[in-house]
């Protein structure tokens, strides 16, 4: 992806999946890349559309959460785009977890019932609904892996304030019941997912994107409950499934590892099942949109014309 220069650029930043642009500090330019990551490697081949699936899912979900929740999106100039308001952010990933699932399950198959503070109850099976969402935060890690991490680790580190903990919570648990019931129109479970919020003076801000495949998990509704009887595996939609072809090749991103070749073929499935992911969660039919980095930059200077700068 080509590298811009705005006027008013104050910083930039290149993530694993997202090249962010400081405009006049107090605003993001942020593009959500086809590139694509798991267990924090970046893959060797971008994939199609990955994206604009990715960016205007974050911004149908911000737009339907916005009356719970002030979120730092404005606009979003081109389809792989978005410009919002920069905040200053907690270190902490906020997952809330409807079901035990992943790593909830691991931990739970392990023997143990509290994680990150949360208590999960005895008697459970992988995938059940817990009785009600539980919170399980990580410290957002400049490098290498999030870590769990307590409430009260939380407010001892200076992560949050109390108060602020308080407001973290009730927010994150407010914006995924409004998930949930997104998903469940569209015949779907959310399961788990994350949040990262910031502050913008004293006002806490949702950030980043929201309820997307590589942020959440969501598992098919119809024949749910059958499935859990009978200990089948569910039917997930999330991008589980490029992590789990990349195990069946050896790769965990373990050192001494190599990334399995991804022939052009696998790349197009990759594609269209991201493709379906979107139309499955939005409910719409996607439109493939491709522009220039010319279009891209006269749409993105355009949308900051409007910004007190």
């Amino acid at each position: 992806m080509k590298s811009f220069q705005f006027e008013h650029q104050t910083g930039f930043y290149s993530g694993k999946v997202r090249d962010v642009y400081s405009i006049s500090n107090n605003y993001l330019v942020m593009f959500a890349s086809n590139r694509i990551s798991a267990f924090d490697v970046i893959l060797p081949r971008p994939i199609p559309f990955k994206g604009q699936v990715l960016n205007q899912i974050a911004a149908y979900m911000l737009h339907a959460t916005r009356d719970i929740c002030p979120n730092w999106l404005i606009s979003t100039p081109a389809p792989h785009v978005s410009i919002g308001k920069k905040c200053q952010p907690f270190r902490i990933e906020m997952v809330v977890r409807g079901n035990l699932t992943g790593h909830a399950w691991r931990t739970y198959a392990a023997g143990k019932r509290i994680l990150c503070g949360a208590h999960m109850p005895e008697g459970m099976k992988e995938n059940d609904y817990f009785p009600s969402p539980i919170i399980t935060p990580s410290t957002k890690a400049e490098e290498g892996h999030d870590e769990d991490i307590s409430p009260a680790e939380i407010i001892k580190k200076g992560l949050a304030t109390e108060a602020e903990w308080k407001t973290l919570c009730h927010y994150a648990l407010q914006i995924f019941a409004r998930g949930k019931e997104i998903a469940a129109k569209q015949g779907l479970i959310l399961v788990d997912t994350k949040y990262e919020f910031g502050k913008i003076g004293d006002e806490i801000v949702l950030m980043d994107e929201i309820h997307t495949p590589d942020s959440s998990r969501y598992f098919y509704a119809d024949g749910f409950e059958e499935r859990q009887s009978t200990g089948e595996r569910q039917k997930q939609l999330s991008k589980e499934f490029v992590r789990e072809w990349l195990i069946e090749h050896n790769f965990m991103g373990k050192e001494g590892q190599t990334v399995p070749e991804m022939s052009d073929a696998w790349i197009q499935t990759i594609s269209n099942r991201y493709i379906e992911l979107y139309e499955k969660i939005i409910g719409e039919k996607f439109v493939p949109v491709e522009l220039s980095d010319e279009e891209t930059e006269k749409l993105i200077v355009l949308e900051l014309g409007k910004l007190n700068l």
